[in-house]
């Protein structure tokens, strides 16, 4: 797209023992493998998209850091240890450190049915603003901040999100027709919904391994 700005992702990867808890009851001893295979697979879709120029792992797991780099993406431990945010942040700042006027963008790592387009168009309606964010399925909480060249990168995930990114001054993005960008997983219906939308293959792997478990 002419004129629209190539964007450098940031993507949090927990340690495999804090990730996807409330999947626990759903797939047991899976949980880590497909905690994993949610960031792998939300990592190579984000590398295809053709507005990304870069995407970094922010992670103290060493599976995902070793998966993660043989897609492509570059990854930073988790320097801070101080939560969410804090990882976002330190991310933004190794990105700006090389690349001061680079485009910033930060997406949940639990995102395995996204598209490659509709990721696109997010990113390209983000271009538009200082700082915006997308909200998830739910409509309460973010799948993805973005911070334009020169912005301050400001992320505010955790709980209601949404409402905390626009009282920061984060314009919402009313993007349509992007499921795969909003459909983030905390629950087993969370997860057939994005079964519905079309896994990516390792988290499809995982679930052919689920399936065969019961």
């Amino acid at each position: 797209m002419v004129g629209v700005p190539r964007w450098s992702i940031v993507v949090p990867v927990k340690r495999p023992e804090f990730a996807k808890t409330r999947l626990a009851d759903t797939v047991g001893e899976l949980r880590p493998h497909m905690a994993r295979a949610f960031a792998a697979d939300t990592v190579s879709a984000a590398l295809a998209c053709p507005l990304v120029r870069s995407v970094l792992v922010v992670t103290d797991d060493a599976e995902a850091s070793a998966e993660t780099s043989l897609l492509g993406a570059d990854v930073v431990t988790d320097a801070p240890g101080s939560g969410l945010n804090a990882a976002l942040r330190h991310g933004a700042e190794v990105l700006r450190g090389t690349s001061p006027d680079v485009a910033v963008a930060t997406l949940s790592a639990d995102l395995p049915a996204l598209r490659p387009a509709e990721l696109s168009q997010v990113l390209a309606a983000a271009a538009q603003y200082r700082t915006s964010f997308l909200a998830d399925a739910a409509g309460i909480g973010t799948t993805l901040y973005a911070a334009a060249p020169g912005a301050p990168f400001e992320p505010r995930f955790g709980g209601r999100s949404r409402a905390a990114h626009r009282a920061n001054g984060a314009v919402e993005l009313d993007v349509p027709d992007v499921p795969s960008v909003r459909r983030d997983i905390d629950t087993a219906v969370d997860l057939w919904d994005a079964m519905r939308l079309g896994l990516g293959p390792r988290t499809e792997s995982v679930v052919v391994q689920l399936d065969a478990a019961f």
